[in-house]
């Protein structure tokens, strides 16, 4: 999977909005629908098959890995972007996610602190 251009990425505003861009191009949902709150499958209609290839491209660009078990962790768009900005050291650690996930994340990703 090739990396893709994160300039502008400095926060998880941007991150988001990145993400929300990517989903968009790839998968051709509306853009109206790429809301926050809204479920990666079920509000999406993403296959776990096409939200892995997000995570591998979201991995590749920003140089971040995603532990075993993420998507025991994340389900709305939010909480992908705050995950991937957390590990990114762009975020506090998000409050939804385990403690035993962020100890395997911080493994993989140096730059997440809390």
């Amino acid at each position: 999977m090739l990396a893709r251009p994160t300039d502008g990425v400095t926060n998880w505003m941007t991150m988001f909005r990145w993400i929300v861009k990517t989903i968009r191009d790839d998968y051709g949902i509306e853009e109206t629908r790429l809301t926050r709150s809204a479920m990666l499958e079920t509000d999406l209609g993403l296959s776990i098959e096409q939200v892995e290839e997000t995570l591998e491209v979201i991995a590749t660009s920003f140089a971040v890995r995603f532990p075993p078990g993420t998507l025991d962790e994340v389900l709305r768009l939010e909480e992908l972007c705050m995950l991937a900005s957390w590990m990114k050291g762009l975020y506090k650690r998000p409050p939804f996610i385990s403690d035993a996930f962020a100890d395997a994340a911080r493994q993989v990703n140096p730059a997440a602190a809390d």
